[in-house]
């Protein structure tokens, strides 16, 4: 069993801990966000005591005074056999700048200096934590999508390739739109089993079902439309970052036609490498 990480992510303010406290909650982190130093080693032995998964924590100047003993925290978590990782965030001046600008989010440092001095007297605070540092991320000419996929690269234990999860789900929709839906197909211009009488009270997962709609052209002219767009969409939702894809397949009922479609879908998508999950919503409806 791989040892659990504990990773301590500080940075300058801005550079994106955020984004990465978000992007590691996605990879099954246990996170917590702006944590007094102090209370770090204990934490850490609970966390070895319990065997907890994964764990990340976020300290930065936002502690105030408490911060400048995050270094003193460092060296009582090594004298007392405490593993961690140190991530340190970091981006240019004229980034920060920029984005504290866009954001309109006032420093953490408080009022009474300007933009730039407050960026000057953390870099100043950060320097020896900084050469503390396990990773070191300049963000400054990150897009979101770029950081988060460093630190899939880092962290993730699948070889460092993040794993976007894909859901098909069928559903009728005499039973409502399923709400987390990112892309529904909709196939009730397929021919309905549902009026042939020995195949009504059967489903899609049935092979008679499938059989007959197999018969009809215009099945195997959807799918391959279908897998055409998915193959070209899914590469595009990855690189923007997207962790989670729904994709709902409907027909009238939930039982025939979209259950075999769904089912078709998800194989091809396993076919392809995809990390994919398969649910029929409506399945159990069928006797009520």
């Amino acid at each position: 069993m791989e040892e659990s990480k504990f990773l301590i992510i500080t940075g300058m303010s801005g550079a994106g801990k955020t984004q990465v406290v978000r992007t590691l909650e996605d990879m099954n982190f246990f996170c917590i966000d702006n944590l007094p130093p102090a209370l770090i080693p204990k934490f850490a032995e609970l966390c070895r005591q319990t065997q907890a998964r994964n764990t990340a924590l976020v300290v930065d100047v936002r502690g105030g005074r408490f911060f400048d003993e995050l270094i003193e925290i460092l060296d009582e978590m090594k004298a007392m056999g405490h593993e961690y990782e140190l991530l340190y965030l970091d981006s240019s001046d004229d980034c920060l700048i920029r984005r504290y600008k866009e954001t309109r989010r006032r420093h953490p440092l408080g009022q009474g200096k300007s933009l730039s001095e407050n960026i000057a007297v953390e870099r100043e605070r950060l320097t020896e934590v900084r050469n503390r540092a396990t990773h070191i991320i300049d963000t400054t000419d990150m897009t979101t999508a770029e950081l988060k996929e460093k630190i899939w690269k880092i962290y993730s234990t699948n070889g460092g390739v993040e794993r976007m999860i894909v859901l098909v789900q069928s559903f009728g929709f005499k039973h409502g739109l399923p709400l987390d839906s990112d892309m529904v197909l909709d196939v009730r211009f397929l021919p309905n089993p549902f009026y042939e009488e020995d195949l009504k009270r059967l489903t899609g997962n049935d092979q008679p079902v499938a059989d007959f709609i197999c018969r009809f052209p215009q099945t195997f002219q959807f799918l391959k439309k279908e897998e055409e767009m998915l193959e070209f969409l899914l590469p595009q939702y990855i690189a923007e970052g997207k962790s989670q894809l729904v994709i709902s397949v409907g027909c009238t009922g939930g039982q025939h036609r979209s259950v075999f479609i769904a089912n078709r879908l998800y194989e091809f998508l396993r076919t392809q490498g995809y990390a994919v999950q398969l649910a029929h919503r409506d399945l159990q409806r069928k006797n009520k």
